[in-house]
């Protein structure tokens, strides 16, 4: 081996012996491991207990029961899903393929919500 030149780590792929030009990933000794990655089961559990809590907070309750964190989640996915449909439909028709801050605003004023501050 010439000084100052390094081999090529080689890794089995199938019957193929593939040559690649560094080892990193490869682990053994001295490699550290790499921290996994933990999704979430839906996007739905993006809205965590701490924000579910801060909405109950506004509302006024003092104490939240842990069956309510579920609950909450799927009365939140129902109502966006309604919007959101809603949404799109002015969207459309409208001919925009850019969804507005005022298409929601008529799908909430078209669900007897109305939402003022927004224009």
């Amino acid at each position: 081996m010439a000084k100052g030149k390094k081999l090529a780590a080689r890794k089995s792929v199938g019957s193929k012996t593939v040559a690649q030009k560094n080892a990193i990933g490869f682990g053994g000794k001295g490699m550290p491991k790499r921290a996994r990655i933990h999704y979430k089961s839906g996007a739905i559990h993006g809205i965590s207990k701490p924000a579910i809590r801060r909405l109950a907070r506004r509302a006024g309750c003092k104490r939240v029961s842990g069956l309510i964190y579920e609950e909450t989640r799927g009365v939140l996915k129902y109502f966006l899903e309604r919007v959101i449909r809603d949404s799109i439909v002015y969207m459309e028709h409208a001919q925009r393929r850019t969804l507005a801050a005022k298409d929601v605003l008529y799908a909430l004023k078209h669900q007897g919500k109305t939402l003022y501050g927004f224009g």
